[in-house]
């Protein structure tokens, strides 16, 4: 496994070359096209993406189906990004096929090189090794959360039977754009001919751009605010109670085993999309969505890794995601005392982020998590300080420091206390390797 990994997260990543379909699509000709022996529902937005595939995934193996899960990235292992019947992938498989998929990507490559062309990048290797794992199985639908955009993504060499789009939002602008319209068009590219499109509620000019897309391939579209909405949503212990008003009629008493408004959003698209993928117009089994729903799990996402304190991990990794978590802090749970540990990448609006998250907590401990792009933890501090004030910073270098630290002070006055160690994927994964939870 550790050499695949190495050949596969080697490569070049998607941001270093001009976006193209041609490598991918050619690499999927040589192995017979294993990405049209599946139904596929593919994911795109800005936040929310995985924890949406999730439920896709949950509910649709709750009917029945055999279910492939393509997600990125990973927490701990690459096998997580590659999933059949919600599970992670064998090794022993995961080796296998990539020995089978390997030679392909190598002919790929040295047609590239000699054209003076870049070889396929790391997400074009993971594609086509995911697809050919799906392939194998076989699964009968895969559920897709693409790497980023959507048009250029190499996940869109499969076409989509359903394209759901989460809240779109400005993230990765050097590869998508500089605004959320141009974002927008690059995301709406997942909406295929003849597809079912499932959109979540967005500002006009992005609504306006996601709709002209539906209609310029005749796909079906089924939007949050129109036909679809969450009815009533009420905290519960563990998580949340929602009534989902979906494609084809209400389902109630809906248990959600995920904090936050975001996370009842998310819901609500992912039965839709469901409900898309067998017709859109016959009304599921009630109890069998149930079932589904109430199996959801999302590691990273306002997860309870420790207690005596509780700690938790979150991976808002931009500022719409900050905000969701501040709101899900304030609704869900009730600490003394919240101490943040936070560690950001330097290509991020921190000051943003921040912002969103400062009302929240009681003090900040600032770190660096374990990736090369994390921000310097003193340019980090700065910028803390300019927000939560001098007084309601601290600084670690190293994050295990950073959490010893954000407990102490959680616990300084008396039980209650609590942590939350958020900033991006990275730094939630770190954490919850630190105190032993690798269950990804």
């Amino acid at each position: 496994m550790a050499q695949i990994e190495r050949d596969i997260l080697g490569r070049t990543p998607e941001h270093d070359i001009v976006p193209t379909l041609d490598r991918v699509s050619a690499a999927m000709t040589l192995m017979g096209d294993p990405q049209r022996t599946f139904r596929v529902i593919q994911v795109t937005g800005t936040n929310g993406k995985t924890s949406t595939t999730r439920m896709i995934e949950a509910l649709c193996r709750e009917h029945g189906l055999r279910t492939g899960r393509f997600t990125s990235p990973h927490l701990h292992s690459m096998r997580e990004r590659i999933a059949v019947d919600g599970e992670p992938v064998a090794a022993e498989i995961l080796i296998e096929r990539w020995d089978e998929v390997r030679p392909f990507l190598d002919l790929i490559d040295a047609r590239s090189a000699a054209a003076g062309e870049p070889r396929m990048t790391f997400f074009e290797a993971l594609v086509a090794l995911a697809y050919a794992v799906f392939a194998d199985a076989p699964v009968d639908v895969a559920i897709v959360e693409v790497g980023m955009g959507g048009t250029w993504d190499a996940t869109s060499v499969a076409h989509a039977d359903v394209a759901v789009v989460t809240p779109v939002d400005l993230d990765h602008m050097h590869f998508l754009g500089s605004t959320v319209e141009a974002i927008a068009s690059e995301k709406a590219g997942i909406i295929a001919e003849g597809s079912s499109a499932i959109l979540a509620a967005q500002p006009d000019s992005v609504a306006e751009i996601l709709i002209e897309r539906c209609e310029q391939v005749g796909a079906t579209r089924y939007a949050v605010g129109e036909r679809l909405g969450l009815d009533s949503r009420e905290v519960a212990l563990g998580g949340q109670l929602l009534t989902i008003r979906g494609i084809a009629g209400e389902y109630d008493e809906i248990f959600l085993p995920l904090h936050g408004q975001h996370q009842a959003d998310n819901a609500v698209l992912a039965l839709a999309a469901v409900e898309a993928f067998f017709g859109g117009e016959r009304r599921l089994d009630p109890d069998v969505v149930r079932a589904g729903f109430a199996a959801v799990t999302s590691p990273g996402r306002l997860e309870v890794v420790r207690r005596s304190p509780t700690i938790l991990v979150d991976a808002a990794h931009n500022p719409h995601g900050m905000a969701a978590l501040r709101e899900a802090l304030d609704e869900s749970f009730s600490f003394a005392t919240l101490v943040g540990v936070v560690a950001i990448f330097a290509d991020k609006d921190a000051h943003e982020m921040l912002e969103a998250l400062e009302p929240a907590l009681a003090h900040v401990v600032v770190t660096r998590n374990s990736s090369p792009r994390s921000m310097a933890v003193d340019r980090l501090a700065e910028i803390a300080r300019g927000i939560f004030g001098v007084d309601r910073v601290s600084v670690a270098t190293h994050l295990p420091d950073a959490i010893d630290l954000a407990a102490s002070l959680a616990e300084a006055d008396g039980m209650g206390g609590g942590v939350v160690a958020t900033g991006s994927v990275v730094t939630a994964a770190d954490v919850r390797h630190l105190l032993g939870v690798t269950q990804g």
